[in-house]
């Protein structure tokens, strides 16, 4: 650790919980919880973690995580509050990763650049968001993108343009051991008439679909092939179960809250009964849309529901 710190141009937090670093305020301990000062201080800590065989998390701002109760051992790495930088040329939008979608959003909308205002009101940062190809009412982030520059584990920073990675409902194939640094953006002007439009639908249907007072990570289960998740999650009957301080949303039944005081193992005790619930009356397999660290599988698997 001593030798971390003195790589470490930007904050380094030891055994940090990451309760405070998750939209569900859930989650023991990091060993180091890192925000990197710049693109420099980044390389540095990816080829020291490389080289000693450290295990090495990438988070945005916790928005879509669920972490265990029994903590992280090992480094977590997030832009937010760091590679915050956000510039527009003509219609070509650079992003750094730690840059909040919703600040990414507004600041088009108030240059009347269309094609990302279906994501308002989303949580996280664009790093986040396009790890996991983040989308709503239609819209994807993938969708405007022009390309993308990605830090691998050895510091080294390679451009790939959309093309170059696959991306599908929730899923991009960017790996688990790159590290987005930056994004562009190809976007085209539009009245603004239109875009408000289209934001102020976008915005209504959050505020009408989700448990927005609760503290959540947005949609739990990925929305199966013909049916919503939140759907088959309704038609076994499980809105309103509640396991300590967790409870499957009776607004959304994609949605588990945290009351307060709920536990990751709370969390998983209604992963485990959602999933087994579905498939015992539909024979789907839900697949999780929320990003999970610590856990052993078992954890997570409807086979284990009590």
């Amino acid at each position: 650790m001593a030798e971390l710190r003195n790589i470490v141009q930007g904050a380094l937090l030891e055994n940090e919980p990451m309760s405070k670093h998750t939209s569900y305020g859930i989650g023991g301990p990091a060993s180091a919880f890192i925000t990197p000062k710049d693109q420099y201080d980044l390389a540095e800590i990816l080829k020291f973690s490389s080289q000693y065989s450290i295990k090495t998390h990438f988070i945005g701002s916790g928005s879509n995580l669920l972490v265990s109760d029994s903590g992280i051992d090992g480094i977590v790495l997030t832009p937010a509050k760091a590679l915050t930088q956000l510039e527009f040329k003509d219609g070509l939008v650079i992003a750094e990763s730690g840059v909040m979608l919703g600040r990414l959003v507004k600041e088009c909308i108030k240059r009347n650049l269309t094609g990302l205002e279906s994501l308002i009101g989303v949580p996280g940062t664009l790093g986040g968001a396009l790890v996991m190809n983040a989308g709503a009412f239609g819209g994807e982030i993938s969708n405007y993108l022009h390309s993308v520059d990605i830090m691998n584990k050895t510091g080294t920073i390679k451009t790939v343009t959309q093309e170059d990675i696959d991306f599908s409902y929730r899923f991009s194939s960017i790996a688990a051991d790159e590290f987005v640094v930056l994004a562009r953006f190809e976007l085209q002007e539009e009245l603004p008439e239109i875009i408000q439009a289209k934001k102020s639908k976008a915005s209504q249907g959050r505020k009408t679909n989700q448990p927005l007072k609760f503290r959540s990570a947005g949609s739990v289960f990925k929305n199966p092939p013909k049916f919503a998740a939140g759907y088959l999650i309704d038609q076994t009957g499980l809105k309103g179960t509640k396991v300590g301080d967790a409870e499957i949303s009776q607004h959304h039944a994609n949605f588990f809250v945290n009351h307060g005081k709920a536990k990751s193992s709370d969390i998983t005790a209604l992963i485990r009964l959602a999933r087994k619930s579905v498939f015992d009356k539909f024979g789907i397999k839900l697949e999780l849309e929320v990003k999970t660290i610590g856990f052993n599988p078992q954890e997570l698997d409807s086979d284990n529901a009590s």
